[in-house]
């Protein structure tokens, strides 16, 4: 009975140890976090997507010559390039001992090229095709190499010979890509013309998928202002250098930009060069809040405004297309859909002078294996850390292809598995609700794609939805259109000669000041130079009548940014402290610049005119923002141009209605009206300069004080 209960003893501890070895508890321990953005950018925490395999390049070794069998320890040296071929080997530019290291998946060494009929000098790219041949850009030797599968040297690509290649081009290769034609890609280094594209015999193509200048609003002004010769001075504006590039089973091209670029640092190509990437409208590179800040603290190069941007050095693509990359600046490895859609970014910097699995110190490249294995290179650390997708990763991983696939309902399990394992993640609620869409559930997609921040798929759903309603109800709302058409002709005809009609129409005015004010606001819309003239002349409107419509105009704005349809306004909640602050604040610069400058400016308006004309001329936002917020809640996309030509409309309205008031109530000419607003503007510009100064040298002011009186109290 002893021994008996001794086993049951042992058994137990064992069971014990083997839970507390099992890979959940080591997933528990994995230093780096994982995040996602919803759909108005809020950042929402993971559990993680990926966990740490292990490392490969560690242990490396080489002949110690001299005719020795022995070897010696033979380490990487700021290795910059690593590619996976379809075999899953493994393929490292060793740049800083001039070799590619070949290696098998788990990190045994394959072979070494070193090309000892002409030696590699630095090589920071290599590429490997299908068919085995192997492309190096052999950077130190300004070429891009083409072995064999047998390590042999076939082919060079030099500085191509071209008229369209500048004198000044500086030919460096970094990084390169062979398309299943045998065309080359290649980034160069400062080569911000784009790739250098050529041909499998290497005659010159043309450059490829160049980045545009990004232009700053003053280098704006300066070209609407200068001449050609003073601009011609300026220093000149450059677009960003391309990383590096890359390809996908479908022949697409993935290029990858850092420097001071803010938008499109990802790009997805076809062969024509056009980004197929642009409808996401946004930036690529993740970061958290603070990060910037922490950088900025830490690093000694910064960008042109002083905080740190993303600075993306690579970029790999799995089979099922999604997008991978890495970020040199934050050490974030961020990763997105087919269409560029972020589906999560884990990683971070390792702590300095230690090293963490999992954790970066200088990402230089990624690749990925056929089994969705992620392998990332550090330069600083000479290794390769390899990871693998947990389960949550996985069931991602898993619905994203049936979604891919056209497969809707067959992804509706995964995502609902990821949802419950994280109910916040967007791409599952988005998954969720293209499935919902397939099956004609339109109310359940259209709740779905609302709550995933989707505008086209939510006026997708809705226009089903709208299009079966007219269908199952055409037959009464067109009976009753005729019906009430008809019906409202007779009682007009009816009602002609019958004497309330003739009483309405010679209606007395309201007897109260206010309401023939009030009135008089909305005369204005129909008779702009009758009206100002009789505010200015007549004493028409009140300071009362001028304080409701803009409390009615602010309520107008409110309505408008609440009540507006998502499918035209994706806000989920209306901030009416600040917008009031800013709405007045703009208000009562404009009445008191304007006074300002007509006082000077032969002016005739008094400054209850001004303040009730600046007032008045805010009407068009009642009388048209309200019912075409009202409307957009039964419009889809397919109608914005409607909503962009009404809302343009009414902007347009007031300007007209501010320009009319400002010509007739300071009895202006068209050419002084518009120097009188320009004057306007810039005055508000200016008070609104100095009260920013005020308010910070005060603020400074009462800082010095109170550390004053705090010095005092303390002695």
């Amino acid at each position: 009975m002893r021994n008996t209960g001794s086993w049951r003893r042992l058994i137990a501890a064992l069971i014990i140890l083997c839970t507390a070895l099992m890979p959940g508890a080591a997933q528990a321990e994995v230093k780096y976090p994982t995040f996602t953005k919803d759909s108005y950018g809020n950042l929402i925490w993971l559990q993680p997507a990926y966990y740490p395999m292990g490392v490969l390049g560690g242990d490396l070794t080489a002949p110690e010559g001299n005719g020795s069998t022995a070897r010696i320890p033979s380490p990487m040296r700021n290795p910059k390039d690593i590619f996976i071929d379809a075999n899953n080997e493994v393929y490292i530019a060793d740049t800083g001992n001039n070799r590619i290291v070949h290696m098998t998946e788990q990190g045994k060494l394959i072979r070494y090229l070193t090309l000892p009929e002409s030696p590699l000098q630095k090589p920071e790219g290599v590429f490997v095709t299908s068919k085995g041949e192997i492309y190096i850009a052999d950077t130190g030797n300004k070429r891009v190499v083409k072995l064999g599968p047998d390590g042999k040297l076939q082919q060079e690509f030099g500085r191509p010979d071209s008229r369209y290649i500048s004198e000044t081009f500086t030919y460096d290769p970094a990084k390169v890509m062979v398309d299943e034609r045998g065309f080359l890609y290649i980034a160069v280094h400062g080569g911000y013309e784009g790739l250098v594209l050529l041909d499998p015999r290497g005659k010159f193509q043309g450059f490829f998928g160049a980045n545009r200048t990004a232009l700053s609003p003053l280098d704006a002004l300066k070209r609407m202002l200068y001449t050609k010769q003073m601009y011609a001075n300026e220093v000149a504006k450059k677009p960003e250098t391309i990383n590096s590039v890359a390809t996908d089973q479908n022949g697409y091209i993935y290029t990858v930009t850092g420097g001071m670029t803010k938008s499109d640092q990802l790009k997805k190509l076809n062969t024509k060069g056009a980004n197929l990437l642009r409808s996401s409208v946004k930036s690529f590179g993740e970061s958290r809040p603070g990060d910037a800040a922490a950088a900025a603290a830490a690093a000694a190069s910064t960008t042109a405004q002083g905080a740190p941007t993303p600075q993306l050095i690579d970029v790999a693509v799995d089979r099922s297309g999604n997008m991978v990359v890495v970020d040199q600046q934050f050490k974030y490895i961020s990763h997105y859909d087919y269409a560029g859609n972020l589906l999560y970014f884990w990683g971070g910097p390792s702590a300095a002078g230690s090293s963490q699995v999992g954790l970066l110190k200088s990402p230089a490249a990624l690749d990925i294996n056929s089994r969705s294995e992620l392998f990332v290179l550090d330069d600083q650390e000479n290794i390769v850390q390899v990871f693998r997708l947990s389960e949550f990763g996985q069931k991602v991983d898993e619905a994203n292809q049936l979604t891919l696939a056209g497969n809707y309902n067959g992804s509706e399990k995964p995502w609902g598995d990821v949802l419950r394992m994280n109910a916040q993640f967007t791409p599952a609620i988005l998954g969720l609700a293209k499935a919902a869409f397939h099956k004609e559930d339109y109310p359940k997609a259209q709740a779905l794609f609302k709550e995933a921040g989707d505008r086209e798929g939510y006026s997708e759903s809705f226009w089903q939805i709208r299009m079966l309603w007219f269908q199952s109800n055409f037959s009464w709302i067109a009976s009753l259109t005729v019906f009430g058409s008809v019906l409202f002709l007779a009682a007009g005809r009816w009602t002609a000669g019958m004497s309330f009609r003739a009483r309405w129409s010679r209606r007395s005015e309201p007897r109260s000041s206010f309401l023939r004010s009030l009135k008089h606001a909305f005369y204005i819309l129909k008779h702009p130079v009758d009206g100002f003239t009789a505010v200015r002349y007549e004493g028409k409107g009140t300071y009362a009548s001028a304080l409701v419509l803009l409390a009615a105009v602010y309520l107008a704005l409110v309505f408008k940014e609440s009540v507006t349809g998502f499918a035209f306004n994706m806000t989920s909640m209306v901030d009416v402290y600040t917008l009031f602050l800013q709405s007045f604040i703009v208000w009562a610069g404009w009445v008191f610049s304007n006074h300002l400058v007509s006082s000077i400016y032969r002016g005739e308006g008094r400054f209850r005119d001004i303040v009730i004309g600046s007032s008045y001329v805010f009407v068009p936002y009642i009388v048209v923002g309200v019912p075409l917020a009202l409307l957009s809640n039964g419009m889809t996309l397919s109608e914005e141009s409607v909503y962009s030509m009404v809302l343009t409309g009414m902007t347009l309205w007031t300007g007209l209605l501010l320009f009319w008031k400002v010509q007739f109530i300071h009895n202006y000419s068209v050419g002084e009206t518009v120097i009188n607003i320009v004057l306007t503007l810039c005055t508000m510009l200016v008070i609104g300069v100095l009260l920013f100064v005020t308010g910070g040298l005060t603020s400074d002011l009462l800082s010095l004080i109170r550390e004053m009186l705090q010095e005092v109290v303390n002695r």
